[in-house]
């Protein structure tokens, strides 16, 4: 297995970064010259919640730190499929081998932001985490800036674990959830609590929206119930040389992620992914015999395509909604037209609250489970792998229809004290970079928190105002 193999290498660069430095090798931010930000995270996979996340993020530096006194950079893994996001930053290509082009992009900057909200943890990929702390630790071991915004932290396999603490320590991590942030806390990484950054997310006009619905059979008064399904037993990704190998003479088709990384496949996961995709479907239909709904399968990353095409045959072909075909604005625009959704997918909860969408949540790791839980709505999320999914869909999506007005108050309040840990989150950003570069110019003296956050919408404007 070649994951070893990246942490090590990853490690050995770091701890070579830390070595040229200290022999006096490279540039140090001056005043007179603008603050080089490498923002890395899981872009150009359209990925719609990593996109909007990093988004955001990007519109919030600019607003604390000063549009002219910065320039931003972002690793996509194809700048094609993020063309016209992240406003001027210039995108970056990530190559799937990574190390040797963290070893030299990062100290062309004077900072490394890592975006990734999954930063810390072995269920998707140890080597995404390779990734996040190769770029935190690189630029920590030059007395950098060095800084996860916005992380979750979870189980971690061995190396993995080892790495976040030896390197993390001279970074600061800003989670965004209590959970993360005691463990990261265990590991010896100075750690502040924050938030994710997407709930101020601006999508395209509800118009876009109302006219793609409407052209996908949609009657403009019918309740749409928005579903948002993945595949949740294909992971963790590994990089493997021996399939890729054979993958060269047609192996491992079916599991091919994309270069040396491959899913996890066998007879199990089909299994499981066949209980938990028709038990949505199940839920669904039972829902719809009893309530007038128009159901829209709603696919936040493109991988979410195929099992979204599942559902919708179960459903009598439905439409299917992916971002593979919309960008990260459109597709939220449709997405907050529904009145009521159930997702598997994080950021479909978070990028659709703003805007009142009543949703429940189907989990495979403790985001929206957390997310349920600062709502004060434990009963509005279940297991991917729970053998009553079916009834227990069911019972969420009635909840949702009986409960709407309570938990849409519920919502709504929890969305602005995010905005609230947002803006703390932009004056740790603030500290940190001080405590880096002294000479670079920050504010000094009393502000409202909302100058440390990007412009308000008049929709989240709103609801400031009504919880306040």
């Amino acid at each position: 297995m070649m994951d070893p193999v990246l942490g090590l290498w990853v490690s050995g660069l770091i701890e070579w970064g830390k070595l040229r430095h200290t022999l006096g090798e490279g540039d140090r931010w001056h005043p007179g010259r603008k603050l080089r930000l490498l923002f890395a995270g899981y872009n150009g996979a359209r990925n719609t919640g990593a996109d909007v996340r990093v988004h955001e993020m990007l519109r919030q530096v600019r607003q604390v730190l000063g549009e002219h006194r910065v320039e931003l950079g972002v690793l996509s893994q194809d700048p094609a499929l993020t063309a016209g996001y992240f406003g001027d930053a210039k995108q970056v290509p990530l190559p799937d081998i990574f190390p040797p082009f963290l070893s030299r992009e990062v100290p062309r900057h004077d900072g490394v932001i890592a975006c990734e909200g999954s930063m810390f943890k072995s269920k998707f990929a140890d080597a995404l985490t390779f990734m996040m702390v190769g770029s935190l630790g690189m630029a920590a071991a030059r007395n950098r800036v060095a800084i996860g915004y916005g992380a979750e932290a979870g189980r971690m396999n061995r190396l993995p674990r080892w790495m976040t603490s030896r390197y993390g320590k001279q970074a600061l991590v800003i989670a965004r959830s209590e959970e993360s942030r005691d463990l990261l806390v265990d590991l010896g990484v100075p750690t502040e609590l924050g938030t994710d950054t997407a709930w101020t997310f601006a999508p395209s006009p509800p118009a876009y929206g109302e006219a793609k619905l409407k052209a996908a059979g949609w009657d403009g008064t019918t309740p749409i119930l928005a579903v948002c399904p993945i595949d949740p037993f294909w992971w963790p990704v590994k990089a493997s040389l021996l399939k890729a190998t054979a993958r060269a003479f047609g192996g491992y088709k079916k599991s091919h992620y994309r270069s040396i990384y491959f899913h996890k496949a066998g007879r199990r996961v089909d299994d499981a992914n066949e209980h938990y995709l028709g038990s949505i479907a199940q839920a669904v239909r039972a829902f719809r015999e009893r309530h007038a709904v128009f159901p829209i399968l709603v696919a936040m990353e493109r991988l979410d395509t195929a099992p979204c095409q599942i559902v919708a045959e179960k459903l009598d072909g439905a439409p299917v909604f992916s971002s593979n075909d919309h960008n990260m604005f459109e597709l939220v625009s449709i997405a907050r037209k529904a009145r009521w959704m159930v997702s598997s997918r994080y950021h479909g909860i978070v990028t659709t609250m703003p805007a009142g969408v009543v949703s429940a949540g189907i989990t495979m790791d403790e985001r929206i489970r957390n997310l349920m839980r600062q709502r004060g709505q434990d009963h509005l999320f279940a297991e991917v792998d729970d053998p009553d999914l079916t009834e227990r869909t069911l019972t969420m999506l009635e909840a949702l229809h009986a409960e709407e007005h309570a938990i849409r108050e519920g919502m709504s309040r929890t969305v602005v004290q995010h905005l609230h840990a947002m803006a703390r989150m932009g004056r740790y950003l603030e500290e940190h970079i001080a405590q880096r570069y002294p000479e670079f110019p920050t504010r000094s003296g009393i502000h409202s928190w909302e100058e440390y956050v990007p412009p308000l919408t008049p929709e989240l404007r709103a609801l400031v105002e009504a919880h306040e």
